[in-house]
């Protein structure tokens, strides 16, 4: 039994001993290396530039009461079209007590005024009649007779705006109606019925009652660096990628570059905007989508071109191995533009020449 033992143990380190001279004899085997060899070739050559930013309308407003009240009633909700001086809603109207006080009082007082009027109308008509007074004295007391129905009627039409909210002279356009302003989509109606809004004046902006803005006419809203920034001029086309449509692109124009800087964490960024082209095949665009604004910055067409893992950098100069039979040798070439992965030779080869590229390591 021990001679078997000891037989299996021999064995075992027999075939250790074995392994580990082929793996040593392996790893000390020469390897030649072998490089992958690429085709000179026409190219088209873009240098691009990617910038962050999102989609807006370019006309978005707040529709805001024109007098302080209570939301009685809407008619709209967010998502829906409306047209211009379209009603949002229906204002209940809580008068400011001082300013009701002082129509009130402004009543009165034109009440008088036209009592008095009429009294003095009837009179100075009863002379002219008469042949007592001149036309010209008649006229005048007739004309301070009509300034007070005037006056008595301005002050009724002013309490009942400020205590109904509109006056019965002029129903049609009630302050108590929340009107659109503009044709377009509703994108937000932030109040509720119930909800008591304010007036914009000095002291405050007001309430927001609804905010509508035409999705029709869109614009790209980014920043770009300071770096790139001198490549950009109105009118270049831009390419726009929604990430929220899958990748969705579509065209743009660029109308807008920022004349002053932004300092944003340390680095000067230029706002820029494009004009959307809205797409027609009914792919909704919503207002807020962040996107990707494709720039080119230079482009050159139909050069020739080789990939930049070709190259090799020294004292200034550009290199390639051009092959030449079963070798390759060291050429100066002169190039050009580069978009990171292939660059314009603008001397030092032609079209169908090979080149040196990246070592691939094989074992004999």
């Amino acid at each position: 039994m021990k001679k078997i033992i000891y037989g299996i143990l021999l064995t075992a380190l027999a075939v250790l001993v074995i392994g580990t001279f082929v793996f040593l004899f392996k790893k000390s085997r020469p390897k030649t290396v072998e490089y992958e060899e690429l085709t000179v070739a026409v190219a088209d050559i873009q240098r691009t530039t990617v910038v962050t930013g999102k989609i807006e309308p370019r006309n978005e407003v707040n529709v805001k009461p024109q007098i302080n009240g209570i939301i009685a009633e809407l008619y709209k909700e967010a998502g829906q079209q409306v047209q211009q001086n379209e009603v949002i809603a229906k204002l209940k109207v809580i008068p400011d007590m001082n300013s009701l006080s002082s129509a009130q009082s402004r009543v009165r007082l034109a009440d008088i005024n036209l009592a008095q009027a009429q009294t003095n109308f009837n009179r100075e008509k009863d002379l002219y009649d008469k042949h007592l007074v001149s036309a010209e004295e008649f006229e005048q007391v007739r004309q301070s007779f009509n300034q007070a129905v005037e006056e008595q009627k301005a002050a009724k039409d002013a309490l009942e705006v400020i205590r109904d909210g509109v006056s019965s002279s002029n129903a049609t356009s009630s302050s108590t109606l929340v009107r659109s302003t503009i044709t377009g989509l509703i994108l937000d109606v932030p109040v509720k019925v119930g909800n008591s809004v304010i007036q914009a004046n000095t002291m405050n902006d007001g309430t927001t009652v609804a905010t509508v803005a035409d999705m029709n006419d869109l614009i790209f809203d980014g920043n770009i660096d300071e770096t790139e920034v001198g490549g950009l001029s109105e009118g270049m086309p831009v390419i726009i990628t929604i990430g929220a449509l899958q990748d969705y692109r579509f065209e743009a124009v660029l109308e807008y570059v920022a004349p002053k800087a932004v300092e944003s964490n340390g680095a000067n960024q230029f706002e820029i905007k494009a004009a959307v082209k809205v797409p027609t095949d009914g792919t909704m665009i919503r207002s807020g989508y962040s996107a990707n604004a494709e720039v080119v910055l230079q482009e050159v067409r139909q050069v020739v071109a080789v990939p930049e893992s070709a190259l090799e950098f020294d004292g200034g100069k550009t290199y390639v191995y051009l092959k030449d039979g079963d070798s390759f040798e060291r050429r100066e070439i002169e190039t050009g533009l580069s978009d990171g992965l292939n660059i314009e030779v603008k001397s030092g080869l032609k079209v169908g020449d090979v080149v040196r590229g990246n070592a691939i390591i094989a074992e004999e």
